[in-house]
């Protein structure tokens, strides 16, 4: 059994994405290869700009849930394959989109795709992941699979424009920000929890635990990437310190700062929330966060979530996958500090 949260790790040990892939290295490695096949194009921009993106780095937190939910109910193969590799090109294609919509520059520590292939490029190969997803999922020939994540991409596309909406919108309250990344960063942790036990063969309690294991976990990453924005860290994440401020996003941090805040302070926030910014303004909003406690209050309500997370696990039966994703949960709050 891995440590209880809230234990301290072993110093020096790997971290626990890396642990999760050492236990699901044969799996990760068929699905490279299915993701590698599946975005293959003779048109060449597509298969160009999609590995620019999808061979950055990223550590593929979401397709290992998926084999691991159906590794740790005893499934495996070629099903759980195929899903983890659609749901890593569901989350590929709204990372594409969203640096379009975001006007980012810098992806996994690189040049965003839209800059180097442009916005229509970027938004097309999008759309091309989104159908590649659904081939695969298809070929699984499960219905019941078909449909979580179908459902979850729908959730995801109405989270984005939930958040789009709520842009430069100084009043936007913590239910509505939770509402928001519920839907455009919770629930794919979600789907692809649901849908491994779902192609392990257990679509019952099981994988309603491993659904709310990967909601709860995916609020949990998204509160402390909210943090790190603010916290100094982004850059070795690699994103850029206070995008999120400059594209007028009200984030946890703004959240607690504003509702901590004096007058004078939230007359700042109204206004560069509003969308009048200059670019000393960072450096201001970052202060008054750190000065409330904002920060620290975030990553207290991550690793709430990281709890609830680990605590949907305890009804499934105790293996070394279980294991392996309860340390996930605790790793993702551990990053923010």
């Amino acid at each position: 059994m891995g440590p209880a949260v809230g234990q301290a790790k072993p110093a020096g040990g790997p971290h626990a994405v890396d642990r999760l892939a050492a236990l699901l290295a044969e799996d990760l490695s068929a699905v490279d290869a299915l993701i590698h096949q599946h975005m293959s194009s003779p048109v060449g921009v597509i298969p160009n700009l999609a590995a620019h993106l999808i061979d950055a780095g990223g550590k593929r937190v979401r397709p290992m849930i998926t084999l691991a939910a159906a590794r740790l109910l005893g499934g495996g193969g070629d099903g759980p394959r195929k899903l983890a590799a659609a749901v890593e090109f569901i989350h590929s294609a709204t990372l594409l989109h969203d640096d379009v919509v975001d006007v980012s520059s810098m992806r996994r520590g690189k040049d965003a795709a839209n800059v180097l292939w442009g916005n229509s490029s970027s938004v097309l190969v999008g759309d091309f992941l989104f159908a590649r997803s659904f081939n695969l999922m298809v070929e699984t020939g499960d219905i019941k699979v078909l449909d979580i994540l179908a459902r979850a991409a729908s959730v995801i596309a109405e989270g984005e424009v939930m958040q789009l909406a709520a842009a430069n919108d100084a009043d936007t309250t913590r239910a509505r920000y939770m509402e928001i990344i519920a839907a455009k960063t919770a629930a794919l942790f979600a789907a692809a929890g649901k849908a491994g036990a779902v192609a392990a063969g257990r679509p019952g309690a099981e994988a309603d635990a491993l659904e709310t294991y990967g909601r709860e976990l995916g609020l949990a990453f998204q509160l402390v990437d909210d943090a790190l924005d603010y916290g100094g860290r982004a850059a070795t994440m690699g994103k850029n310190a206070g995008d999120d401020f400059k594209e007028g996003k009200v984030t946890l941090p703004v959240v607690f700062a504003r509702e901590a805040a004096d007058e004078a302070e939230l007359s700042f926030w109204r206004r560069v929330m509003g969308g009048e910014r200059t670019e000393d303004d960072f450096h201001r909003a970052a202060a008054l966060i750190r000065r409330h406690g904002a920060i620290e209050k975030t990553l207290e309500a991550a690793r709430l979530h990281s709890r609830a997370a680990v605590a949907a696990l305890e009804s499934l039966t105790q293996n070394a996958y279980r294991d392996a994703l309860a340390d996930l949960a605790d790793f993702v709050v551990e990053r923010g500090y």
